[in-house]
């Protein structure tokens, strides 16, 4: 699933490609990526003659900003939007498709299909679901050291759990908590009630910083995430424990192991990570 650091790099390729651009139409193939609203057709006629003014994210939701709603767009599993001249070859799995009036379109592909599009009116998208159940990003000046450590220290679950609870810190998944908490040196199966003020401020420290260079480096590339010009990541050169299982840290030169934790697979040093 892509995170915040490749939706973050969705969001910056998208502006350059589709902004100040115009919907002339929209075509939807696969009804049941749009949640809001609950008519597919008042959906398409809405946002006929609206234009693209800004693209925003919201941990891992893009926010499509128009002339009088806001779309928001979760990719899911293995959702991509990529930009072609409207006589293109469709590919397989595209299933909604935005027409600008100069020719080009916006397309949505989706293999699996999870993805979602909530149209909402510009002004309320933040009041409703999904966008009112998302806590502050890595970025947001919200995520402060005394807000995530009332979180987790009030917390009798694993640290993991609490890092992927979109509602505590949004924008986390598999990838970036594993190496945020190789980073800090924590182990993922202790408890956030059992953690100092100072380890919990390494982790927040270590999680910033994590995004940060992830977003620098174009997000990672595990499986099939590209960005919206069909660019690789490059963060995956740099991971320490995600996907290395058996290979030695670079930290100690033990072998990295794989566990599961709530049903995830997570990857640690058990000589860094006590």
């Amino acid at each position: 699933m892509p995170e915040l650091p490749e939706v973050e790099t969705i969001r910056n390729t998208l502006k350059q490609l589709v902004l100040n651009k115009t919907i002339d139409q929209v075509e939807v193939h696969w009804g049941k990526i749009i949640k809001r609203p609950d008519d597919v057709s008042l959906f398409k006629e809405e946002l006929i003659g609206e234009t693209i003014h800004d693209i925003e994210r919201k941990g891992k939701f893009l926010l499509f900003v128009l002339d009088r709603f806001v779309l928001i767009s979760h990719l899911r599993m293995e959702g991509k939007y990529r930009v072609f001249p409207d006589d293109t070859p469709l590919p397989k799995h595209t299933h909604v498709i935005f027409h600008f009036t100069d020719g080009m379109e916006l397309r949505y592909n989706d293999v699996r299909k999870f993805g979602t599009m909530h149209l909402m009116e510009k002004g309320k998208e933040l009041t409703d679901k999904p966008l009112n159940q998302i806590g502050p990003d890595p970025f947001d000046p919200a995520f402060s050291l005394s807000y995530f450590y009332e979180k987790v220290h009030r917390s009798e679950r694993k640290i993991k759990n609490i890092l992927l609870d979109q509602s505590v810190v949004a924008g986390l998944g598999n990838i970036y908590v594993d190496e945020t908490l190789f980073q800090a040196r924590i182990n993922p199966e202790r408890k956030g009630n059992g953690l100092t003020h100072k380890e919990v401020n390494e982790i927040r420290t270590q999680a910033i910083a994590t995004i940060q260079e992830a977003v620098r480096q174009g997000g990672t590339t595990i499986r099939s995430y590209v960005n919206s010009q069909g660019d690789m990541g490059m963060f995956q050169q740099q991971l320490f424990v995600y996907g290395q299982e058996d290979k030695p840290c670079k930290a100690c030169g033990k072998p990295i192991t794989k566990i599961k934790l709530g049903g995830r697979g997570t990857h640690i040093c058990l000589s860094c990570q006590k």
